[in-house]
C-alpha cells in the first residue's frame, strides 16, 4: 500500500491563490518559498513537488491570468459594427480587471516584465482585439496599422484600469471617464473623425 498523496490539486489551487495574492501585493524578491507554503497552509516540499519551485509557480499564476483574460475577451460576441465590438472588448477587459484585481496586477503589474510581443500560445488575450481591429480595417471604419491601433487602445484602457484598481480614480470618476476616453482613442483612428 503506497503513501497517501498529500500534494493534490486542492493544495495546488491553494498555492496558486496564495501566490497570486502575494505576487500582486509584494515585490517578487521578498517572496520566499517558505512564505508561499505558509500562506497556503502547506509545506515547502509541496511547492517543489507540484511546481519545481517559485519560477514555475509564477509561470502557473501568469498562465491562469492570461487564460482567464483570454476566455473573458473571447466571450464577447461579434456584431456587424466593429467599433461597437471594440468598445465591448474594452468593457470586458475592465470588468475582468476589476473582478480579478490580483491576477490583473500579476499579469500587468510587475511580478514579471510584461512583453506584449511574448509568446502566450493559443490563449493570447490580444487576439480578440486584433481580430476586431482587422474587421474594422477591412470595413474601412479604422485606418492605420493594426498593432499601433491595438497598442494605443491598450495604453488608454490599461491606464484607466490600473488607476482605478490603485484607487487613484474613485468609482464615479472611473465610470464617467471610461466611455469617453475609449471612444476618443478609437475616434483618433477612424477614417472620418467626428
Amino acid at each position: 500500500m503506497g503513501r497517501p498523496r498529500t500534494n493534490d490539486d486542492t493544495v495546488k489551487d491553494r498555492l496558486i491563490v496564495s501566490a497570486t495574492e502575494m505576487f500582486a501585493t509584494r515585490p517578487r524578491e521578498l517572496i520566499t518559498i517558505r512564505g508561499l507554503a505558509a500562506a497556503a497552509g502547506t509545506s515547502t516540499a509541496a511547492v517543489y513537488s507540484l511546481f519545481d519551485g517559485k519560477d514555475a509557480l509564477i509561470a502557473e499564476v501568469r498562465g491562469r491570468a492570461v487564460a482567464g483574460l483570454f476566455l473573458n475577451l473571447s466571450a464577447v460576441p461579434s456584431s456587424d459594427d466593429p467599433l461597437t465590438d471594440l468598445y465591448a472588448l474594452a468593457v470586458a477587459y475592465r470588468r475582468w480587471g476589476r473582478e480579478h484585481s490580483h491576477l490583473y496586477t500579476v499579469l500587468f503589474g510587475g511580478v514579471q516584465r510584461f512583453d506584449p510581443s511574448g509568446e502566450v500560445g493559443a490563449a493570447d488575450p490580444v487576439r480578440p482585439l486584433i481580430e476586431a481591429i482587422d474587421r474594422a480595417l477591412s470595413a474601412s471604419v479604422l485606418t492605420g496599422d493594426a498593432t499601433s491601433i491595438a497598442l494605443s487602445l491598450w495604453a488608454t484602457l490599461h491606464g484607466l484600469v490600473t488607476l482605478e484598481l490603485a484607487g487613484a480614480l474613485d468609482t464615479a470618476t472611473a465610470e464617467s471617464t471610461f466611455r469617453p476616453a475609449i471612444l476618443a482613442t478609437l475616434r483618433g483612428w477612424t477614417t472620418h473623425p467626428a
